[in-house]
């Protein structure tokens, strides 16, 4: 397929989405390499499609971020476009289940796996975000000079409302978690979620702090997300095969505001980071519930990672 192939020609479509399908067939490139989350280097999996709900999909895979599939009356809502170079596969993969035209790509962060492949789908796609977000793109090599085009015009501080009736999205903004700009996206008549890596998966969160993240407010912003957002019942994660449930949201904030406090205790106690890092131990209530942990690598991540983290930010650095 080449750029003067309509997407939608399968399907009759308006003049406008036709102009928008034209934007969604660039030449293909190889896969990027890397998975580009901070979860190490490698092989990764090739991209499936899932079925969430009657309208809603979502494509794991590819080492990246899930990107969600969302049909509506008037083309595809997108969220997340994982790596760079996995725009067509991603196509590939929405055109097994629908052949309406991508009009809109919302991304709940900034990361070049859940953005990557924004570019692949063209200008005429609108593009939405969190305004931290859209500060933060504008800092990554994907969206500087002549690629400064590919930056979200359409911004939110803490709530927006898209489309209307049964093809009616909500955005939220709680605070800082993963990064300063983590957007909940919400499809209120299917009841679901997409959480991106604010509620990546049941573990340590990777916390970025260059990006705004923080360790200290992570379990908060959670909260006020589980008691804000209501008519919930599945999420969609950042880095899960399959979906969670709005419950498990609910104990992920417990999760991390209890971890913010043993850190704050253990530093209180006069331990350093080295040594809380050497006696945590993942408290059974969370293993029984299918948490898991893992120490993180480089400083990054893990709960050795968060705890070096959450020890700076006490210290207000």
């Amino acid at each position: 397929m080449t750029r003067g192939i309509m997407l939608g020609a399968l399907v009759a479509v308006s003049a406008i989405s036709m102009a928008v399908s034209g934007y969604q067939n660039p030449p293909v490139a190889a896969p990027g390499q890397g998975r580009g989350d901070g979860r190490g280097r490698g092989t990764p999996p090739p991209l499936e499609v899932k079925k969430v709900k009657d309208n809603l999909w979502m494509i794991t895979g590819g080492g990246a971020g899930n990107t969600a599939v969302f049909q509506t009356a008037n083309g595809i809502v997108l969220v997340d476009t994982k790596n760079p170079n996995f725009g067509q596969q991603i196509l590939d993969k929405v055109r097994t289940v629908t052949d309406k035209p991508i009009t809109t790509i919302i991304n709940t962060h900034t990361h070049a796996d859940h953005t990557g492949s924004n570019e692949f789908f063209g200008t005429m796609v609108e593009f939405v975000v969190q305004e931290n977000t859209r500060a933060n793109m504008e800092k990554m090599d994907l969206f500087k000079g002549d690629k400064s085009v590919f930056l979200p015009k359409k911004t939110y501080k803490d709530k927006l409302t898209i489309g209307k009736g049964k093809d009616e999205i909500d955005l939220y903004y709680f605070g800082r978690a993963h990064t300063n700009g983590d957007s909940f996206v919400v499809f209120k008549e299917l009841r679901a979620m997409h959480a991106g890596d604010a509620f990546a998966n049941k573990s340590h969160p990777l916390v970025d702090v260059p990006n705004g993240g923080s360790v200290m407010d992570y379990g908060k912003t959670l909260a006020k997300a589980a008691s804000s957002i209501k008519n919930v019942d599945t999420v969609i994660n950042g880095h899960t095969n399959d979906t969670t449930t709005f419950a498990d949201l609910k104990d992920y904030a417990d999760f991390n505001s209890e971890f913010a406090a043993w850190v704050q205790a253990e530093k209180k106690a006069g331990k350093t980071a080295e040594q809380a890092g050497e006696e945590y131990k993942l408290p059974e209530k969370w293993a029984s519930k299918g948490f898991t942990a893992a120490a993180g690598r480089g400083g990054r991540g893990g709960y050795k990672g968060n705890i070096a983290t959450g020890y700076m930010e006490l210290d207000g650095k």
